[in-house]
């Protein structure tokens, strides 16, 4: 039946002839806007980003205390408002840079569509499909709008994002096709019925491009710190102002209302969230220097969380440009023959590499196909039915000789295994006189839903061919690098077991020494928990259909695994969507780079390294630099309570706590943020960081108030001013030795990094403009004395503190099960 002809018997009242629209016809579309654009950005708007980080709680709580202060005439103590404005135009220039990277990566990365226009196929952008549209249709597609089937070739679609059933569906001229549906076999066109917001999963392949909500471990523990520390403030808050105006410290209202403000600005975490934002942010924009294009910005704590990848061969452990190598012979038949059905057989096939390599040896064939099966990643074979020259199968060997019949078929299937093993990709042609059972309706009768397709008995081997692959260069220093880093690699193959396991022993998969040590997936259980027991002690597997690379994935999940799955076919789609962390080859099919967090644009396996690396330098660093903000809020609360149950003075200025703030925690946990790290990740990030903060903190706490009363019980008629700067100093001690403690393992820059911070403070306690003049210091030998020792004191206690929290986190780390 021609392309008319189908197009007739479809739906006779469509208006799209099979010319397709005009160039008239798609402009008037456009006008009266009914195109498939949809309202989707890859990143946030310049507006989005300026309110996220201008119009937030806790800088309304800090606007909201700079007016107060300013109000009491004591501009110093007001210069906490330029943490404001630092911390926003930081976020927003680092974000705004961010999103022209990301943007750009993007476009690149944006899917298109084949539309038919004034009778020529061209490529068109998603947003540019117009209502009746007539659209082209092949396998690896994912179908853009929702339409009608004008014509079909063998066209079969997976619809499981859509309907969760993992059949695919046969579609015949007549038949709806959905957007987010993926075509895995033939081909055909449909005409764009609903498009836009009215499709109904338009937004399925956009969504995966949006910035995910997913649950984020990182995330989860900071909005919750959060919400613990707007709590307390809101108790400890208005109990402080009434301590503070009763407090014979204060002679006057702007006293009390300072010694309140100081309190609660060292209980505001104002550099947690946007450090935490900006680490994801500078994470994000160092891969994309590299290539990588992060779709989902929690995306960057998964990659420290990997803990077991799952690959494909073919285009990650081999390059992706198969090439024809061979012939071997199998039967009398004529060379011409053999050389006739292939290009058939190659020019009726979808796009994939196997395909084109063939394509590429047999351009050409005089013989004309009638029909057949197409091929699909789920049966590993496709049929052609030759005008004259009978039927002629192509495909996986042991997929076509499932079970041998014969001597001949026994021979072939014996060879193609040989072969196998080398490494070497073989499939076969094979003849019979009987057409094979296609699997459509027709097929399988009135009434009934789609058959199986099935080939025809009495198959006559007639040739192997052999395809050759060439091994990345870098596959096998790539896997070492997972290996060392205590991340377990699951090869996973549609390809023969014994090919797969032979290239996975070339590249040094651990526990892989041969093409034998390969299992076919065939055997394997359809049990979720026997299957993931095989998984926790086999590593290869061949012969791995689409449905059960989702399994795969399902299976290590269960065990507690956080899995990373790669892939660039349209049989890898499924399993990317359920994986913790889908990477996608920027040169897969639009199907699999939708579904992914990561996309890698230049289809380098190399790049992963990379990505684990930077995933992982990005969490550590965030938990580092947490421990420092949360120790501040921890003394903060500890000297706040003190105070409003003794009714003493706060012992801190908020200019002094800026201070403090500025040089052990905002400057240093910034540059730490940006330091290497390759620290594995162990679940716990909240824990851990209350296990260090709360114990570190109270000492700080302790310390300060403990140096505060000694300098006015030492000192007659030492006020709060002189005591206050013995307290500052002492934080300022305790806080350097606890920078300390958190950049271990000291390096170069890291103690640099410290003693930097260390010899501004000493500036600013010995040189009377800016100790006295702006930070209010009140300095003595006396003071400073006092306040080195409470500060050694302190010190110790933290030492001793960080080294029981180690003890704990190294516990952890022993006991957290590394990947089989």
């Amino acid at each position: 039946m021609t392309i008319e002809q189908q197009v007739e018997v479809a739906a006779p009242d469509l208006a799209t002839p099979d010319s397709g629209l005009t160039a008239a016809q798609v402009a008037e579309r456009v006008a009266a806007g009914r195109t498939n654009a949809v309202d989707v950005s890859t990143s946030r708007t310049p507006w989005e980003i300026v309110r996220s980080n201008v119009f937030t709680v806790f800088n309304g709580l800090l606007v909201t205390l700079f007016i107060i202060i300013l109000t009491t005439g004591r501009w110093q103590n007001g210069l906490f408002g330029g943490v404001i404005i630092a911390n926003s135009a930081i976020g927003i220039f680092q974000e705004l840079r961010a999103k022209r990277t990301l943007d750009r990566l993007a476009i690149l990365n944006a899917p298109h569509a084949r539309a038919v226009r004034d009778g020529v196929e061209a490529q068109v952008d998603l947003d540019d499909i117009v209502a009746d549209d007539l659209l082209v249709l092949a396998t690896g597609d994912q179908v853009p709008a929702d339409g009608i089937v004008t014509a079909s070739e063998g066209m079969e679609v997976d619809e499981s994002l859509l309907t969760g059933e993992s059949d695919a569906v046969d579609k015949a001229p007549g038949d709806e096709v959905r957007s987010g549906s993926i075509v895995v076999a033939g081909s055909g066109r449909f005409q764009a019925t609903a498009i836009g917001a009215e499709a109904y999963a338009t937004r399925l392949a956009t969504e995966a491009r949006r910035r995910s909500v997913t649950h984020s471990e990182l995330v989860a523990g900071t909005n919750r710190l959060l919400r613990w520390i707007s709590l307390i403030m809101l108790i400890v808050g208005p109990f402080l102002l009434w301590s503070q105006f009763r407090s014979k410290d204060n002679e006057t209202w702007q006293d009390a209302m300072t010694g309140t403000v100081a309190a609660l600005v060292g209980m505001v975490p104002e550099g947690l969230v946007l450090l935490t934002s900006l680490a994801f942010m500078l994470g994000t924009l160092t891969l994309a220097r590299k290539n990588v294009l992060v779709q989902e910005l929690p995306a960057v704590e998964g990659l420290a969380r990997v803990d077991v990848v799952c690959l494909d061969k073919t285009g990650t452990l081999t390059h992706g440009d198969v090439e024809f190598d061979l012939l071997e012979a199998l039967s009398d038949r004529p060379e011409d023959d053999v050389h006739q059905a292939l290009g058939v057989l190659a020019a009726s096939g979808d796009a994939n590499a196997t395909a084109q390599a063939v394509a590429r040896a047999f351009p050409t064939s005089s013989w004309t196909s009638t029909g057949g099966v197409p091929f699909s990643s789920a049966r590993k074979w496709s049929t052609c039915d030759i005008d004259g020259h009978g039927t002629w199968i192509f495909g996986a060997p042991e997929m076509i000789l499932a079970s041998p019949d014969g001597e001949a078929q026994q021979q072939a299937r014996d060879r193609a295994d040989a072969l196998a093993s080398q490494g070497r990709r073989v499939l076969l042609l094979a003849y019979c006189d009987k057409p094979a059972i296609s699997g459509t309706r027709e097929d399988a009768g009135a009434g009934s839903g789609s058959a199986p397709a099935r080939l025809p008995a009495g198959l006559a081997p007639v040739t192997l061919v052999v395809l050759a692959e060439r091994i990345r260069e870098d596959a096998a220093e790539t896997l070492r690098y997972f290996t060392e880093q205590g991340v377990a690699l699951k090869v996973i193959s549609g390809d023969n077991p014994r090919t797969v396991g032979a290239v996975a022993a070339k590249v040094g998969v651990p526990g892989v020494s041969g093409a034998d040590d390969a299992i076919d997936a065939r055997t394997l259980p359809d049990d979720i928990a026997e299957l993931a027991e095989i998984l926790e002690t086999h590593s290869v597997f061949g012969r791995v259909t689409p449905y059960q690379k989702r399994a795969f994935v399902k299976a290590l999940q269960s065990k507690g695994h956080v899995v990373a799955m790669t892939g660039d076919g349209v049989n890898d789609a499924l399993a990317l969507k359920d994986a913790d962390i889908g990477v996608a080859m920027g040169n897969g099919s639009p199907a699999t780079r939708a579904v992914a967090q990561l996309v890698l644009m230049d289809g380098k396996f190399a790049h992963l390294p990379d990505v684990v690396a930077e995933g992982r330098r990005v969490i550590a660093n965030i938990e580092r630099a947490s421990n420092l903000f949360l120790v501040k809020n921890i003394y903060s609360l500890v000297l706040a309570l003190i105070t409003a149950v003794t009714a003493n003075a706060y012992p801190l200025a908020p200019i002094q706590l800026t201070l403090i703030s500025a040089v052990t925690i905002g400057v240093p946990a910034f540059l730490l943020a940006l330091g290497p790290n390759r620290r594995r990740y162990v679940p716990g990030f909240l824990s851990r960081v209350l296990r260090f903060a709360i114990p570190t903190g109270v000492v700080t706490g302790l310390a300060a108030y403990g140096a505060y009363r000694a300098t006015r019980f030492l000192e007659d008629g030492a006020g709060v001013d002189e005591a206050r700067t013995t307290a500052t100093i002492t934080v300022l001690v305790v806080s350097l030795w606890t920078l300390l403690v958190l950049a271990r393992p000291l390096k170069t820059w890291k103690l640099g990094l410290v003693c930097a911070m260390a010899l501004i403070v000493a500036a600013v306690v010995a040189i009377p403009p800016l100790g006295h003049g702006i930070f209010l210091f009140e300095t003595t030998p006396q003071r400073v004395l006092t306040a080195l020792v409470a500060g050694a004191i302190g010190a110790a206690l933290v030492e001793i503190a960080s080294r029981i929290s180690s003890i704990g986190a190294k516990y952890e780390d022993e006991t957290t099960p590394l990947p089989v």
